[in-house]
């Protein structure tokens, strides 16, 4: 599908890159002589639904910039006119409910590093989308860098054919340790309770089970979570068949709280690990947010993060099927 929308005008970001062929973020801004205002910006996308989501699955991450959207309430507007579901979290990171359909983003230390990853990628229903809108930009760092998955998937087959047929063949067991409350000293703070919304061990294994999950009760009251046999990789319809990269393996490989082995617990090689972080990183795409930016990532085809910064930073986001 042509970039054909009077609507929006196509503008560019430092840190933009082209990956093949498309512009990762498409950066959409008011057209020429014509208004920034959320109520205008509302109209553009309700007529235009089906256009803007082909634009975010073509170039995997759209980029509102210079639309005047100054609050959690405007934010909600945008996510609801477009239309798509809610999914309501269910994972590590501490989070505040805002607003309707609006949470805070990771509430973990600003100077910790969130590692990539796609949103929710252990849990049979994921989102769709993610949106994040940025109401007040941190003044140093504090990026949302993202990754094409499919090119981490490509690079990986070319240099470890072996690894990753084996990975492939057998899936990939992950385990993860929650505590019983929250600890937003922590990036992965979200206490066991939070979680699954309940006090309650047996409707919290009830719900863990509903999820794809196992559960072993520790002493100290938390809880760990056991999930597997989980994909390396995956291919979704609409997105030119690619391969994408649909695993946290980097991110809980040999970690304190977390681990990733073969399904049939066979340690995976330390050294594909490390080079698979390394292709990660060098595939990442970043820009300095700035005040009233709403970006929409593909969750299919894209891992994101968050680099260390400095406060103060808000970024809330939605997510949605």
């Amino acid at each position: 599908m042509e970039f054909t929308c009077e609507e929006f005008k196509v503008g560019k970001c430092e840190g933009e890159k082209l990956v093949d062929g498309e512009t990762m973020p498409l950066v959409l801004q008011p057209p020429e002589g014509g208004k920034n205002d959320v109520e205008s910006l509302l109209v553009a996308l309700k007529d235009n639904k089906e256009w803007f989501e082909q634009m975010i699955i073509k170039n995997s991450a759209v980029l509102l910039r210079g639309f005047d959207v100054n609050s959690e309430v405007e934010f909600n507007d945008i996510v609801e006119v477009c239309g798509w579901d809610d999914i309501r979290y269910v994972g590590p990171a501490p989070r505040t409910h805002i607003y309707k359909r609006v949470w805070t983003a990771n509430e973990g230390p600003l100077s910790e590093f969130i590692y990539y990853h796609h949103e929710m990628v252990l849990i049979k229903e994921f989102p769709k989308k993610v949106i994040l809108y940025c109401e007040i930009p941190p003044p140093e760092g504090g990026e949302t860098p993202f990754v094409p998955s499919f090119r981490v998937a490509k690079r990986a087959l070319e240099e470890f054919p072996a690894e990753v047929e084996e990975l492939e063949k057998k899936g990939l067991r992950y385990t993860f340790t929650a505590l019983s409350k929250d600890d937003t000293s922590s990036m992965r703070g979200r206490g066991w309770e939070d979680a699954f919304g309940t006090s309650d061990r047996v409707e919290a294994e009830k719900r863990a089970k509903a999820l794809g999950m196992d559960m072993e009760w520790l002493p100290n009251g938390g809880v760990k979570t056991i999930l597997g046999p989980r994909n390396l990789t995956r291919v979704f319809d609409g997105r030119k068949g690619r391969r994408m990269w649909f695993n946290t393996l980097v991110g809980m490989y040999g970690k304190e709280l977390s681990s990733a082995t073969m399904a049939d617990g066979t340690e995976i090689p330390e050294k594909f690990v490390k080079r698979c972080e390394e292709i990660i990183e060098e595939e990442s795409i970043q820009f300095k947010w700035k005040k009233g930016d709403v970006l929409f990532l593909d969750n299919y085809a894209l891992l994101h993060g968050r680099r260390p910064g400095l406060p103060p930073r808000k970024v809330l986001v939605a997510t949605c099927t």
